[in-house]
């Protein structure tokens, strides 16, 4: 470690700075002045010589000007009194002959940073942007801006902004950039600098003439300028080619942005240039720089969004080198998933092979996920490979295996076989609870066809205790009691054991609760169990139509181009590279349509609807703001679908495939049934792009209301028809079915409304088949009313008279559907049918696949 000095040092270099006989001598005078700055430098306080340094500022020497005003600089804001004494040498230098001075003195004085600099700074300010020097208007330009940044409270001269703008003109590139950069910071309030048609094309016909950052800064303001024809347009596109193809990967990346800007309405112009920029960029990601290779690993990634074919002959130039850094090749193995097609699915499957003995953990388990991922599509081939790697016997690689396993049986049940042959015979003890977790799922769910689970499961409660992972506890109580249902003879005493320890020793209060949340379950007997364990399948093939990512349109992330955006993403995606994470979806309303013709869905053709899960809600924060929506944005709608007969995990799967969440629902077959769901919509085409939306799944159909309808009648037999009534039918209903009574005939209640008019019947048919079927057999000569009209029955039966029905409940029976209520936050009425148009085809799905 170097010496450093201390008080000596300084008194040594203050005596010769002010020793008469070095200052005489030039070369011995400037060698002082360095050693003061490397002493500087260094980390020595020598804020003691600013006098001595001030004085040393009257010199014709450039160097020595140069290296005095380095220190004054550093120790001006400890100095504040002593450096107003520069200024008056500063504004001298500001006149000197040489050009170089006067740059030196003007970026020195504004570097100084003291309170009150702005009255002695303006006017050689001013003067310095009509200097013929362009070295010296390039420092007076960036002046301006430091001037507004140290004082943005003080309003800069409406002269001064239009100097700036006539500057923009200025004959070096330089200087024309800087003006830009300092009317974009100055005019920020005010949006940026306004760019219309003659400096758009003044940019352009100059940013040849520009350096790298210089193009990168003028493509940018340029973003924000639109042509008013398409002549115009394509005149400007020609202009940027050559910038399309440059060697320079942010100039290119900056073209392709404005590019995409502009053509955003030309689907056909956007990926002809993504096909131009795709050797540049293949280019960058096969750089020696690795910050260089990741920014375009990433930017790739979303290219391949909307054009996912873009790179599949050039998928070799993703395969991953010996010595690169673990991120970078966990980002090419993302790449590589999308890439993968049957020509060179076995190419691409033995590579990530290799990599799943990686050294680096991480890379393995990406690998291994990758391989997941592929197993979507290529199900036996991926299937082999994992469990082949199960062979090795290694911690990290078993316990990344299991998950995939688990993640890829959840959305492709027809792997169940395999995947429990792989499973017979385990012996391994996993340390990792991740594995473990998986492990016990997968003995939960396929414990009936494997013969060992029984005896692995007792291995894991006999050493319950040494467990510290409360999820592994929580997985394990679900999987024992699974299994007691498949095979409780062999069960029976380890699961006792269990919910012993956990209700009575367990320490961890989720694990607790949900022992006495399965002791209690025990009580209201085995079928009651088995309706909540296994009330519907936990995969379901009707899924497969909706697995994957369709294509999406490149303005859904145009915006985020040549930004931090994509490198965030590539960095989430690398830190969960779990395949059965749902990716974001982004869906098209037009390619997700309902049925035809459906009068009950919105119109849905405004453009591209990003949907996302994140950030999640919690219960509370639903509850929270869904009463206090109550009263905003809030659409309800009849949705003419079938409730689907699949699981509530068989729809709650489906719905997260394409980014709905679903928060809770009501057991299946039970009135009314619900579902609540929320997510974020992305919709850039609107003034409000984020949207969250809050939603309720409603279907009151069914039976056992009937008796409550029938209550207010006074008739007996009225009450045995209004126990077949539809549920969800208001008070007076049964009234309303019995005004094609018969006179005299004391006929039942609601036999004018049965469907077909059956004579001398009282089938209790729906009220809204009565209404479509008219009057037929003479049974009361069709008294089906219309709705909301209350009637008054013609003969004695004991009816309330004037019983008058509410509006629309007859059309709500007509048909079976759901409603749909939707709160939205900000309120956006195209991302609400946007959303509907999703939710309604995949219910849509559903019910087709499950009828």
């Amino acid at each position: 470690m170097p010496y450093l000095g201390g008080e000596h040092t300084v008194r040594e270099l203050r005596r010769a700075l002010s020793n008469p006989n070095v200052q005489a001598d030039h070369l011995r005078y400037r060698n002082t002045i360095h050693r003061v700055i490397r002493v500087m430098s260094q980390g020595q306080d020598v804020s003691g010589l600013y006098s001595e340094m001030v004085k040393a500022c009257a010199t014709v020497d450039i160097v020595q000007k140069k290296l005095v005003y380095v220190f004054l600089c550093s120790y001006a804001s400890l100095n504040p009194e002593l450096s107003l004494l520069v200024i008056n040498t500063l504004r001298k230098d500001c006149s000197d002959h040489n050009p170089m001075v006067r740059s030196l003195a003007l970026r020195n004085m504004c570097n100084l940073r003291l309170p009150g600099l702005s009255q002695y700074v303006q006017q050689p300010l001013t003067v310095g942007l009509k200097d013929k020097a362009a070295c010296v208007r390039r420092v007076a330009v960036l002046g301006w801006a430091k001037i507004h940044t140290l004082q943005p409270n003080t309003e800069i001269d409406v002269a001064v902004v239009n100097e700036l703008y006539g500057l923009l003109r200025d004959p070096d590139p330089v200087v024309m950039v800087n003006c830009l950069r300092a009317l974009e910071e100055i005019l920020q309030e005010e949006g940026g600098v306004a760019i219309n048609k003659p400096i758009a094309h003044h940019l352009l016909n100059r940013l040849k003439l520009c350096d790298v950052w210089g193009q990168s800064e003028v493509l940018a303001v340029l973003q924000r300028y639109r042509p008013r024809s398409e002549d115009e347009l394509f005149d400007i596109l020609s202009l940027l080619d050559p910038a399309l193809l440059s060697h320079h990967a942010p100039v290119m990346a900056a073209t392709l942005r404005l590019f995409l800007s502009l053509c955003s309405t030309l689907p056909a112009v956007c990926m002809s240039a993504l096909e131009r920029a795709r050797g540049p960029l293949l280019a960058a990601a096969g750089s020696t720089s690795r910050e260089l290779r990741y920014a375009a690993l990433c930017h790739i990634q979303l290219l391949l969004r909307s054009e996912p074919g873009l790179m599949g002959e050039h998928y070799k130039r993703f395969f991953c080198g010996y010595a690169e850094p673990p991120y970078i090749k966990q980002n090419k193995m993302q790449v590589l998933v999308e890439l993968v097609n049957d020509d060179n699915v076995a190419m691409v499957l033995d590579e990530l092979r290799g990599y799943c003995t990686d050294v680096n953990t991480e890379t393995s388990q990406t690998a291994i996920s990758a391989i997941g991922s592929i197993g979507r599509s290529y199900t036996d081939r991926c299937l082999a490979i994992l469990t082949g790697l199960l062979g090795l016997k290694q911690e990290h690689i078993t316990s990344a295996v299991l998950q995939t396993l688990r993640d890829l049986v959840w959305v492709c049940p027809q792997c169940g076989d395999a995947v429990c042959s792989a499973l017979e015979g385990w012996e391994d003890n996993l340390q990792d609870s991740q594995g473990r977790g998986a492990l016990l799922w997968l003995l939960g769910v396929y414990g009936d066809r494997v013969s060992g689970a029984p005896y692995l499961l007792e291995d894991c409660i006999d050493g319950v205790r040494s467990e510290v992972s409360a999820e592994v506890k929580t997985e394990l109580l679900t999987a024992t009691l699974r299994l007691f249902l498949s095979r409780p003879a062999e069960t029976q005493d380890m699961m006792g054991r269990l919910l012993v320890y956990c209700i009575e020793e367990e320490v961890d209060m989720c694990v607790r609760d949900q022992a006495l949340l399965y002791y209690r379950l025990l009580h209201c007997g085995i079928e009651e169990v088995r309706r909540v364990l296994q009330g519907g399948r936990r995969s379901d093939p009707s899924l497969g139509p909706l697995i994957g990512r369709p294509p999406e349109p490149i303005s859904q992330w145009a915006s985020s181009f040549n930004t931090l955006e994509p490198l965030t993403l590539g960095a989430s995606t690398v830190g969960n590279s779990d395949p059965a994470t749902p990716k974001p979806s982004t869906l098209t309303p037009n390619t997700m349509t309902s049925t035809p013709g459906d009068p009950h869905l919105p119109d849905c053709s405004s453009g591209a609807l990003s949907l996302s899960v994140s950030p999640a809600l919690i219960p509370e924060e639903f509850e929270r703001l869904w009463l206090q929506l109550e009263k905003g944005a809030c659409l309800e709608v009849f949705v003419a679908c079938p409730v689907p007969r699949c699981s509530p995990e068989s729809l709650q799967v489906a719905l997260q495939l394409v980014n709905i969440q679903t928060l809770a629902f009501t057991p299946p077959n039970t009135h009314p049934w619900r579902v609540y769901l929320y997510t974020h919509t992305s919709h850039f085409s609107t003034k409000t792009p984020h949207t969250l939306i809050l939603a309720e799944l409603l279907h009151t159909g069914g039976e056992g209301e009937g008796e409550k309808e029938g209550e207010g009648e006074e008739e007996g037999e009225g009450e045995k028809e209004g126990e077949g009534e539809r549920e969800g039918e208001g008070e007076g209903e049964g009234e309303k079915e019995g005004e094609g009574e018969k006179e005299g005939e004391g006929e039942e209640e609601g036999e004018g409304e049965k469907e077909g008019k059956k004579e001398g019947e009282g089938e209790g048919e729906r009220e809204g088949e009565g209404e479509k079927e008219g009057e037929e057999e003479g049974e009361g000569e069709g008294e089906g009313e219309r709705e909301g009209e209350g009637e008054r029955e013609e003969e004695g039966e004991g009816e309330k008279e004037g019983e008058g029905e509410k509006e629309g409940e007859e059309e709500g029976e007509k048909e079976e559907g759901l409603l749909v209520v939707m709160r939205q936050h900000p309120g956006d009425e195209t991302a609400l049918r946007g959303f509907l148009s999703v939710l309604t085809t995949v219910l849509h799905t559903l019910s087709t696949h499950t009828a």
